[in-house]
Parts: C-alpha cells; structure tokens; sequence
C-alpha cells in the first residue's frame, strides 16, 4: 500500500479504504484525537485513536511535533470541519519530541510573534502561517518557469561570482582566499589581488543583466532566475543582503514591448496562484485581516488580499511618463499639504513608496507603469532617448507596495554607453565584452528585472520580507 498525503486523502472519495499517512503531530486530544499534518497543503487530517486497545507505551509517544506513520480506514467524520477523518488500526512513532522540549519551541499550538518565529527559522515552516508562504513561493516560482517556457525564452544560470558591478552601486560582497591577516600587498601598499583565485578583484552578483544580454544577442529571449547579493547595510523591512532576481532579456524589442512582456507575465504568474492556491490564500487573507485590526486606519492593507491580486489581473496597467507623474504629484492634495514625508517639488526627484503607491491606489486606482525616467537617477546602460535628459528606463508600481518591476531599453549605440561609462567613471576595460555586443551586430533590446521575494510579499501579504524567504540574510544575520 502505498503512503498518501493529507491533501490527497481529504480530496479524494476514498471513503472506506485503507490508507497510510506519514506526518507530524500538531495536537493529540483526550488520548483520542490526533490532528496529523504532512506540509501537503493547510489542513490537518483528525486521526483517530482507539485508546482501549493501543499500547500504553505508544500513546505516551503521540504527542505534539512527533513524527508518526499511520494506518487505518478512512470513513466519514463524526464530528465538524472536514468530510473524513482515519480510524487508526496501528501506529508507528518514526520520531519523539520531548514535550518538555516542545514546549520552548514555536511547535507548541498557540500564537507566536513573527519575531519569535524569526529566531526559530528552522521549525517555523511546521506553522500554517510559513506552511502558506512557502507553498506560495513555490507556485510562484513554478509559474514563473511555466510563463518563460511558454513564452520561447531559453532559462540561463548567470554567473554568481563576477568582476562587474551591474548596477555601478558599489555595495558588493568580496569574494576571495586571500588571508584576511596577512594579504599579499603591491608596490603601493595596497591589497595585491593578482595573487587572489582568479587573478583579480571580485564578488558575489548583484545581478545577472548584464550577463543576460550577452545571451539574448544570440539566442533571442532568454531569462535568468537566481541569487543575487547585496552588502547594503539597510535593516529594513524592504530589504535583504541576499534575494533572489527574475532578469528576462529580449533581443529587438523596445521599451513598449518591453511593458507589453512585464504586464503579460504578472498577471499570468498571478492568476496562477489564484488558482492553485485557493486555500493558503484563504488563510492569509484572514491571518492579514486579523493583523489588521490592531493598526490604525491609515496602516491597514488598502484592500484584502486576494481582491487585491485580482486587481492587479482585470485592470490594464495604466502607463504614464515620469513627467507627467510629477505634475501629478507635485499638485495632489497630499504634496500640497505636505502630508508626504517626501514633498515634491521639482523634477528630477526620485520617487519614494509613498508617491508610486498614491499614484495606484488613489489617483489611477489601478496598476502603474511609469517610463522615461530623468537619465540621473537611473542606471549607465539604460538608452538615452534624444531629448537627453531621459532615458528608456520602466517601473510597474503595485498597491501596497509601490515599485515591484523595473526595467528598460538597453543602450545599443556603442558611442553613447561609452560616453556614459565616461561620465560615471566605469572603466572600459571592466566591461569590455559588454562593449563588443554593440560591436558586432548590435540591436535594440530590453529586459526587466523583478525582485522574487517582493513579488511573494505582495502575493501573500506578508508585511516583511524576512518572512518570505526560507532563511533571511540581513546586517548581523547569517544564521541557520
């Protein structure tokens, strides 16, 4: 007989059947009733004890966070909440857990901060609340593979260890063998990195674009899906030292194709999860409305969350230049009476959450893409459009949570991304093979890059991202 999962059995009309099922316990009430859950899906399965005549030694076992292999029947429920429910013939105890020691951790059945959940990253996935994320971040995952694949694009690894800084941020994680005591240094005085692995300076990614492109001028549509790094020292409920980014790179096609792809892709991967994950969105939308309540009116999520999500898949994005963005701004109500924190009065601002979630949730009141951004605030390989003060730059912003996709036209002219390089003081030599693209038959193209673990946040609510991610790398945080 082959073992099924909890998710399975509470489908299924297998009613009358023998089963097994392996999981762990969440609860064993009088001695009777256990409520088993295997990570299948939210529910647990009451399994059902016939204390009389089970070993006295055995039940003392059964106890919560214990990990157990059941037999039985499955047979119609006597009691509320679930239409089966297993009346054990045997049970196998494939793992203790000492109650005394239960009883400290975030396995014992009762609320727990998010906090405390934090301190205990490896067990907090037994919770519904990370159960639900998780399962959430793997459909998103799936889907987003799924839309690529669909779509043409070929998936590529881009390299995790690089000399180039993408985004010319400078806030990079050193990578080397170096003895941190005794370092060989040059003439100088300085840190000789010619002796150093691979001969030279380098770090972890803080994107895999650049790489990207290299592959789309030859292969068409590709996408990279993978770990990038980050040394900013931001403790902030935004941000992470390592996340993960979605980098599609198209070849021949401009800044309009380009938002055309990024709105396609969202709802797509969204409409997923809408429908695969009925009962983990139930959940959190309810888990969110019961947060809610604690905070004061202005804190609250604008609408509940899978209403939310919906909106983000029957409304077409409204696509706005940056310009006119600011007039919008530099007019509303809140600019006026200073209610922003960051008050907007010319252009060339960068704008702030605050402002990117106005312009959604109240003035457009239905997702963003904001384009042509001021060259100044945007990165050196965005295409530099003739007036020359703009660049071919995209935001897609989202309610609650403001900028979740950015991206642009590439910069194709080999003259220009060398002046540009120039004025930011990028040395060619660096990025020389970057250069050659525009060398040998060069052509427009574009690409985006979202961040994953924001994309989770928004999809499930959750209000920080260090509870989307399995374990969390921020400033003074490498455990687990």
């Amino acid at each position: 007989m082959t073992t099924s999962t909890v998710a399975y059995l509470l489908t299924q009309e297998l009613k009358h059947s023998e089963i097994e099922v392996k999981g762990w316990v969440r609860t064993f009430r009088a001695n009777r009733f256990i409520a088993l859950n295997d990570g299948s899906c939210l529910e647990n399965i009451q399994c059902v004890v016939d204390f009389e005549s089970m070993n006295e030694v055995v039940l003392k076992r059964i106890t919560t966070g214990a990990a157990v292999h059941i037999k039985g029947g499955l047979v119609d429920s006597q009691g509320k909440g679930q239409s089966v429910e297993v009346q054990v013939s045997s049970i196998e105890i494939l793992g203790d857990a000492d109650p005394e020691e239960v009883s400290k951790t975030i396995l014992q059945p009762k609320r727990h901060s998010l906090e405390f959940l934090r301190e205990q990253a490896h067990l907090r996935t037994r919770t519904n609340t990370f159960s639900a994320v998780m399962r959430l971040r793997s459909s998103l995952s799936f889907a987003i593979h799924s839309y690529f694949n669909k779509n043409g694009f070929y998936y590529m690894h881009a390299p995790i260890v690089t000399g180039s800084d993408a985004e010319g941020a400078g806030e990079m994680f050193r990578v080397t063998t170096l003895d941190a005591k005794n370092p060989p240094l040059d003439e100088n005085g300085a840190v000789d990195y010619s002796k150093d692995f691979f001969g030279k300076e380098t770090n972890l990614t803080v994107s895999g674009q650049l790489e990207a492109e290299t592959y789309a001028m030859a292969l068409g549509k590709v996408y990279t899906f993978g770990p990038t790094f980050r040394a900013e020292n931001s403790n902030t409920s935004r941000h992470l030292a390592e996340f993960w980014m979605i980098e599609p790179e198209v070849a021949f096609m401009d800044l309009v194709g380009n938002m055309d792809l990024a709105e396609d892709f969202m709802k797509y991967i969204i409409s997923y999860v809408l429908e695969h994950n009925k009962e983990d969105l139930a959940f959190l939308e309810q888990r969110l409305e019961q947060e809610d309540k604690s905070k004061p009116q202005n804190e609250r999520a604008p609408m509940p969350l899978t209403e939310k999500l919906r909106f983000i898949v029957e409304n077409n994005f409204k696509r706005v230049s940056y310009t006119e963005a600011i007039e919008i701004l530099r007019s509303s109500k809140p600019n006026k009476k200073k209610k922003f924190k960051y008050i907007i009065d010319k252009w060339g601002a960068d704008l702030q959450s605050e402002h990117e979630r106005f312009l959604v949730e109240q003035h457009f009141k239905c997702p963003v893409i904001l384009f042509d951004y001021p060259a100044k605030i945007k990165a050196f390989y965005m295409r530099l459009n003739e007036d020359g003060k703009t660049v071919r730059a995209m935001d897609i912003l989202f309610p609650g949570i403001g900028e979740i996709v950015g991206g642009s036209q590439r910069e194709e002219r080999l003259d220009v991304l060398r002046e540009k390089m120039a004025e930011l003081d990028i040395p060619e030599e660096d990025l020389w093979w970057y250069l050659d693209l525009r060398k040998y038959g060069t052509a427009v193209h574009s690409g985006f890059g979202l961040g994953f673990e924001r994309l989770v946040m928004f999809a499930t609510g959750m209000g920080n991202i260090r509870d989307v991610i399995p374990y969390p790398r921020t400033p003074l945080n490498a455990d687990f």
